[in-house]
């Protein structure tokens, strides 16, 4: 049974391919599946990479995996892949898919304007 924040066997199986391609030589790396839920866990709790349990591994390895997989788009094919599980699996309307910009607050500096106590801009 996984944990929260670890995959399942049925999602595993389902981006297995993407994530953990063959390797015929070369020295074997940590097993994906156990770095991926290294990153996960580090996504939800909020920690940071150096307060990773050892169980997933050494912090640097997934960090850099995790850096790896966001720069070679791997990230951008598992969420493609998701995508199109959910609307074969009718769960996902592409209408309701999107973000709403008035949901999030913006502080007055960022439109320009000074800081509260800011004597450069009254």
């Amino acid at each position: 049974m996984a944990g929260r924040d670890e995959l399942s066997d049925q999602s595993w199986e389902m981006i297995k391919d993407i994530v953990s391609p063959y390797q015929p030589m070369g020295r074997p790396r940590r097993d994906d599946r156990q770095v991926l839920n290294g990153i996960f866990w580090v996504l939800c709790s909020g920690a940071k990479w150096r307060d990773l349990p050892e169980r997933y591994g050494y912090w640097k390895t997934v960090y850099d995996r995790f850096r790896q997989w966001r720069d070679d788009g791997t990230c951008e094919a598992i969420l493609n892949r998701l995508h199109l599980k959910l609307r074969e699996d009718g769960l996902m309307d592409l209408d309701t898919w999107m973000v709403d910009s008035t949901s999030i607050r913006a502080r007055r500096a960022a439109s320009g304007a000074g800081k509260k106590g800011d004597r450069k801009n009254p």
